[in-house]
């Protein structure tokens, strides 16, 4: 039996390194169009930077290596550029020779991946992207020819963009970074964007948000408001599409998403053919709709799935993909997993919003650090929905340990019944993940009501009064205009000077919100929290002022 697998990196190399394991007769053949079959293509940016010094250790096998330890008949610089189904061949073309052959198989694996687009700067200055050791390579050929601080616009806040932001200003460059959309890492929540944004700016970053590149001319780069800004470097981070040219000739078929429909052991229509990584449709976990998530863990996972249906393991179906990711900015970590609360609107989907604040470790041990959690719940039957957090020490614990919840089916309120690890200088005996599932059994209970930062001026305009239980220096410090003034500690003996009518309290996080709130109501008055108090509110009004998006990215 044969098996050919066109594409290395993390899908096709998981799919042939499992077939070996699974089957040492079958003949194994991976063709790569790149010069590098097997690389630590996430490592890249920080190669740029520096932080990983070593330009060979990205290099995780050779074609001699996995020759050698897996007797994989691998040959970069080889491009398949014809599918025959029913000859069951395909047309190799080698990119150094020109000359094209065919190879016969039993089985077909399709690793592609994604690719960028051309891009509007390229010819005019250096543009190159982040997805090959040749493209760094380029990249810091630029960098060093340029014999004064460097200047460098980076299209897209995504992911990519911001590490390669990150990882250029640890060069010394100058950077700007253009966003279509109104924030920086569109995934979030505005509010949870904000303070990445803020962030950027304090380092020197120039951000454009709401703008989009036109072109360049004479070492500028052109926006869409009319402004240019000088460049020596273009780095194209603006977002990725999934490889299916070859797929569609084949006649396979292309799902909803615009990604290779696969079942749930990634076989495509063609029963010999399966297809793996960033150019295959995954299964949300949230709707079970076709989704496109291109996360380097899903395409290990299905290259793994594809070798074992191939081999003929009884393995169970393909998870639903949470699309659970994480980046650092700066000291900073954002992490995600499900859906957001613009995405849960987009479609109409009721569900329940908890912001908290809570400290990455216990408070009066040295270095603890706050960190923004945002849950996302469905109201009828208390299933997460998504997540996102926004801090510098044990966000990355924090996201894990909700996504596993989440495909565990463990509710919101179950999140404070788990029994979580706990030493001052690693948690807190109520970790901010219990935290999220108090707050969340208090909802479900209706021991609570709350009201969302962005929902506030309308209450207020409708006739609610909103009291700030903060201190009167914290008052002092800056409060929200409107906000009357009564600490916690005396709203139990001057309650009754508050107006009648609908009650907003807040605080700086929320909690004493919540024991101002519990308090008033058992002494008869009409109370919500604002969830996430000062905090969030201040960090959704910063992304409201700095939201300027043009037509083309609204």
């Amino acid at each position: 039996m044969k098996t050919i697998i066109l594409g290395g990196v993390a899908g096709g190399m998981s799919a042939a390194t499992r077939l070996r394991r699974l089957d040492e007769q079958r003949a194994i053949l991976v063709f790569e169009r790149g010069f590098h079959v097997s690389f630590a293509n996430c490592g890249l940016p920080y190669y740029v930077g520096g932080v990983i010094a070593d330009r060979s250790s990205l290099l995780l096998q050779t074609p001699e290596s996995l020759a050698a330890r897996f007797a994989l008949d691998v040959r970069v610089r080889h491009e398949v550029v014809a599918i025959d189904t029913a000859a069951k061949s395909v047309t190799v073309r080698d990119l150094d020779t020109g000359v094209e052959t065919h190879e016969t198989y039993d089985t077909l694996v399709l690793a592609g991946g994604s690719s960028t687009g051309s891009g509007p700067t390229r010819g005019a200055v250096p543009t190159h992207t982040l997805r090959s050791l040749d493209d760094v390579d380029r990249v810091l050929e630029v960098l060093e020819s340029v014999d004064r601080q460097a200047r460098v616009t980076v299209i897209g806040a995504g992911y990519i963009g911001l590490e390669a932001v990150e990882n250029l200003l640890a060069r010394g460059a100058r950077v700007t970074v253009v966003q279509r959309g109104p924030q920086v890492l569109s995934p979030l929540d505005p509010e949870m964007a904000a303070p990445v944004e803020r962030l950027l700016r304090e380092h020197g970053v120039d951000v454009r948000l709401g703008t989009t590149v036109r072109g360049a001319r004479d070492g500028n780069v052109e926006l869409s408001d009319g402004s240019t800004v000088l460049t020596d470097l273009v780095i194209e981070a603006s977002g990725v599409h999934p490889e299916t040219a070859l797929a569609r000739a084949a006649g396979l078929v292309i799902g909803p998403s615009g990604g290779i429909a696969v079942d749930d052991h990634q076989r495509t229509s063609d029963p010999s053919i399966f297809a793996v990584g960033d150019g295959v449709e995954k299964r949300d976990s949230i709707d079970g709709r076709p989704t496109l998530v291109t996360m380097a863990g899903l395409a290990n996972r299905h290259g793994r799935a594809a070798a074992d249906a191939i081999a003929g393991e009884d393995t169970p179906p393909a998870a639903p993909a949470l699309g659970t990711g994480i980046v650092g900015v700066l000291g900073l970590t954002i992490a995600t997993a499900g859906w957001s609360e613009k995405r849960l609107l987009s479609v109409g989907r009721a569900h329940t919003v908890i912001h908290t604040h809570p400290s990455s470790h216990a408070g009066y041990y040295p270095g603890a650090q706050q960190m923004a959690l945002k849950l996302l719940v469905d109201p009828d039957d208390d299933r997460i929905l998504g997540a996102q957090i926004v801090g510098r020490d044990g966000v990355d614990k924090r996201i894990d340990v909700i996504a596993t919840a989440m495909a565990g089916g463990i509710t919101a309120s179950g999140l404070s019944r788990l029994e979580l690890a706990y030493a001052p200088q690693y948690g807190s005996a109520k970790d901010p993940v219990n935290l999220a599932g108090y707050v969340a059994d208090n909802i479900r209970t209706g021991a609570t009501r709350t009201v969302q930062w962005h929902q506030l001026d309308v209450a207020m305009e409708s006739g609610a009064t909103l009291v700030d239980v903060r201190s009167a220096t914290e008052f002092a410090a800056g409060s929200i205009p409107g906000a009357v003034n009564v600490p916690l500690d005396a709203l139990r003996a001057r309650h009754d000077e508050l107006p009648a009518g609908a009650l907003i309290v807040h605080c700086q996080v929320g909690q004493r919100g919540h024991t101002a709130a519990r308090l008033l109501t058992q002494l008869g008055h009409d109370v919500a929290n604002l969830d996430g108090g000062y905090v969030t509110w201040t960090a959704g009004i910063a992304a409201t002022a700095t939201a300027t998006p043009t037509e083309e990215a609204a």
